[in-house]
């Protein structure tokens, strides 16, 4: 397991100080589950779960945008991909994620055009270069990502770009986390809040968490210091019996979020229901295009034929996305499921709690 090593803190000193105060805050028995993958890499990679006083446990929840993304919409993507004179365009990570029976990385060796893009808007701009190709974009992520793939809505609709489309498989965090601290099997006291997301829709949309199953929750950076200052923030909040949601990431996040952001949001997308591989089908947790965008809506415009769905044998990710095991206890970890064989997308995202704890861990 990795180690704590202060000296990589840019302030030693106030890193000790931030484990002396976890240390003396901490309660017989907490459960602290962060819901970033950001966060689950800088646990991970500075040691800070070996730090932990015994009886408090951190645990990672669903916050690898990949990893949650269902089986069926990955088969999809896939089902899209397999259309004569359709290009799928992509992050990396999402090529080798597998669905049922193939993935997208599979599929461009079988001669489909699958094109990897580090924003929306290159996706638009090969679709120029292309006017042969229907290019479709696959939008995943949460809030964080979401803007922008929204913005590439209405920038595409402003060029006039006939053969450009999205995919949308886009995920808000609220409705997730409350899938997560009202089931009592799961025990979870205390959340680390996701500083990227809250950059986007500020503390509020978190705020009943609090007042209405009493679970505190710290919305943080991620360097390991900002994670340690969560991490004695939630403690003291146990120990005092308060509820709160509050911000130690005040450089980043706002207290009203994003506007302009949430705006754009809210003009090309609407709410709806999502299915989260590991948590089933969330009420309002996902997004759909409006039908004032609907020509740009993939599912609508090619109606893809999806095969049947299936899991992979063995594989418990949804479980580890659930937080209610860590990865090393899926029979398949550092066995049948490595980086460099993936059986479930948890241990192909560098945001993947399964590739954390390969990484880390082993």
């Amino acid at each position: 397991m990795a180690e704590l090593n202060l000296n990589a803190f840019k302030d030693p000193s106030l890193a000790k100080g931030l484990v002396d105060s976890i240390r003396h805050l901490a309660p017989e028995s907490a459960n602290l589950m962060e819901v970033c993958g950001t966060h689950t890499q800088a646990i991970g990679r500075y040691g800070i779960r070996s730090l932990m006083p015994d009886g408090v446990r951190l645990l990672s929840g669903p916050g690898c945008p990949v990893c949650v993304t269902a089986n069926r919409d990955i088969d999809t993507v896939i089902a899209l991909a397999r259309i004569p004179d359709v290009t799928i365009a992509t992050f990396g990570d999402m090529t080798r994620v597998p669905g049922s029976t193939s993935s997208l990385l599979a599929e461009a060796a079988a001669g489909h055009d699958i094109q990897i893009v580090y924003s929306p808007l290159d996706a638009i701009t090969y679709a120029q270069n292309n006017p042969d190709r229907e290019v479709v974009f696959v939008g995943v992520g949460f809030e964080t990502t979401t803007p922008a793939v929204a913005a590439s809505i209405k920038r595409a609709a402003a060029l006039g770009v006939p053969n450009f489309s999205v995919f949308v498989a886009h995920k808000n965090m609220p409705g997730a986390l409350e899938a997560i601290v009202s089931d009592p099997s799961l025990k979870v006291d205390a959340l680390i809040l996701p500083g990227h997301v809250s950059t986007i829709i500020g503390p509020d949309p978190y705020r009943f968490l609090a007042s209405e199953y009493g679970i505190p929750g710290v919305i943080t950076g991620f360097e390991p210091v900002d994670v340690l200052q969560g991490i004695a923030m939630l403690l003291r909040q146990l120990r005092e019996g308060r509820a709160e949601i509050e911000i130690a990431y005040a450089r980043g996040v706002m207290a009203q979020g994003n506007p302009a952001a949430r705006a754009m949001i809210e003009e090309v997308f609407e709410v709806c229901d999502a299915t989260w591989r590991g948590l089933g089908e969330i009420p309002g947790s996902g997004y759909r295009v409006r039908e004032a965008y609907a020509a740009y809506d993939a599912t609508l415009r090619f109606d893809p034929q999806v095969e049947p769905t299936r899991e992979p044998a063995g594989c418990r990710c949804g479980d580890v996305l659930r937080g209610s095991i860590a990865p090393s206890d899926c029979p398949l970890f550092d066995r049948a499921c490595t980086p460099e064989n993936p059986v479930g997308p948890c241990m192909v995202s560098n945001e993947g709690s399964c590739a954390a704890y390969f990484r880390y861990y082993r």
